[in-house]
């Protein structure tokens, strides 16, 4: 007998999935420090209003995506071990970057370079603080971009392509997860050691993760803690026996006009394009709209809101990469098959969020909960998406085309968080002389937003169906 057969399969792709959601965890919490601390402390040192905060916000979104675009081509360039790497030093170095900003706000009204009389209170030392952030936001937008196409051409490479939805679905539930610890720990750093020092902590995480990568990360073929049984697993798709060759066939190149030939590349560009920005909405907005209802992040019942709302995400969403598997393996559907049957699921789920507003009169819980459902929708959306790439194009274009479509992905998040601030600041001037189903001033602009957010993924999916109506890999 074979050693193949002979030898118990390892099972180190899992340890690799486990690195990959830790990545991911971190990532979501050094993006949040600021959502769950602008509210309760930062705007009471600056006076930023909605309006700022969104343009901060949405600022890091249209950076973001300006950087997805190279990113991935990046990463396919660096290789996942060295691209990672770079990616996390540099996004946790914009973490904790944030931690000077009240430092360098108060020195440069001190000195003048803005003009004379520039004090605390002033609508010019606001907008000193604005671009400070802004510049720190950008840092970590340029870092940030690199997590999601190096996790996606590292899940490729280690796993086949029936498992790569449920493994996506593992390491993309860190983004819940990372929401999930932010509101337990961002707050209380905040309030007992001030809100610079949850950048600086929260950001340091980071830099351990990237020691312990460079230590941990070699490709399969190349990794002495995979052996011959399940090397031979992950490469099963090209029915590959035994794999001990020192190089691996990632397939043929794409250049980035290739790459837009294809209407698997516009597939999955709206997919992310009309989708993101719900998801970057709840992660960035939700803490103020409880703050909005009475709970700000900084008390018990605002933190256990938060927790609540993304342990169901969390819970949820792991689900959603198991889905399409059942229907590859139970009905003999082909992965992308499969994968849009649930997506179509999950397009539903976000439809509760028209009625958060409405119900919020009721109980805050109501809102919790319904922004929970429709966040789980979005994140089992979001993995079995990730995996089409991976269905129909080489592994030598993976990361490409994965940043292609964030790119497109933080334009959406742009607009809809650049659009919430002005439309927030704008309906709470008017106050009752704005309304929108039956809510007036502020409540009026976030029923808009959440009837946005309801309807996204079935429109999204329905593109998606009409461009690319059945498997049709890249040659």
């Amino acid at each position: 007998m074979s050693s193949i057969q002979t030898n118990k399969m390892t099972n180190y792709r899992w340890v690799i999935c486990a690195m990959l959601f830790l990545a991911t965890t971190v990532n979501y919490m050094d993006r949040q420090v600021l959502s769950l601390t602008w509210k309760d402390f930062i705007s009471k040192d600056f006076n930023w209003t909605d309006d700022d905060y969104g343009t901060i916000t949405a600022t890091f979104s249209i950076f973001y995506a300006f950087i997805s675009l190279f990113a991935g081509k990046f990463i396919d360039w660096m290789g996942t071990k060295k691209g990672y790497i770079w990616a996390i030093i540099i996004w946790s170095l914009g973490a904790c970057l944030h931690a000077a900003c009240g430092w360098a706000t108060f020195h440069l009204a001190d000195t003048g370079w803005f003009g004379e009389g520039v004090v605390k209170g002033t609508l010019m030392f606001t907008s000193i603080s604005v671009y400070l952030f802004l510049a720190c936001r950008i840092i970590l937008a340029m870092g940030e971009a690199g997590n999601f196409p190096a996790a996606i051409k590292v899940t490729a490479e280690y796993f086949p392509k029936k498992d790569r939805a449920y493994a996506t679905s593992i390491f993309n539930a860190g983004s819940s997860v990372g929401a999930l610890a932010a509101p337990l720990t961002i707050p209380i750093l905040a309030a007992k050691m001030g809100w610079e020092m949850a950048f600086i902590i929260i950001g340091a995480i980071g830099f351990i993760w990237a020691a312990a990568w460079a230590f941990m990360y070699d490709h399969p073929h190349e990794c002495s803690k995979v052996n011959e049984a399940e090397l031979s697993y992950i490469n099963s798709d090209a029915q590959v026996e035994t794999a001990t060759t020192e190089t691996v066939d990632e397939g043929p190149k794409l250049s980035f006009a290739d790459c837009f030939k294809h209407r698997q590349t516009w597939a999955f560009i709206v997919g992310k394009a009309l989708t993101d920005g719900v998801w970057w909405f709840f992660l960035f907005w939700a803490p103020a709209y409880f703050s909005e209802l009475g709970h700000p992040s900084s008390t018990g019942m605002g933190q256990m809101l938060i927790f609540v709302l993304y342990l169901i995400v969390t819970v949820l969403s792991i689900y959603g990469g198991y889905i399409p598997k059942l229907f590859v393996e139970k009905m003999g559907m082909n992965p992308y098959a499969g994968r849009m049957r649930a997506m179509l699921i999950f397009a539903f789920l976000p439809i509760f969020a028209m009625f958060a507003q409405p119900l919020s009169g009721v109980s805050v819980w109501l809102p919790c909960i319904i922004i929970g459902l429709a966040g789980a929708g979005h994140q089992a959306w979001s993995a079995n998406l990730y995996s089409t790439i991976g269905d129909m194009f080489p592994k030598s274009a993976i990361a490409t085309i994965t940043g292609i479509g964030t790119m497109f992905g933080g334009l959406g998040s742009f607009l809809i968080n650049k659009g919430s601030g002005m439309l927030f600041t704008y309906a709470e001037g008017q106050g009752s002389a704005f309304t929108f189903f039956g809510a007036e001033g502020k409540p009026a602009g976030y029923m808009i937003i959440f009837c946005y957010c309801a309807v996204a993924y079935l429109i999204a999916w329905a593109i998606m169906k009409t461009l690319v109506p059945k498997y049709k890999p890249i040659a």
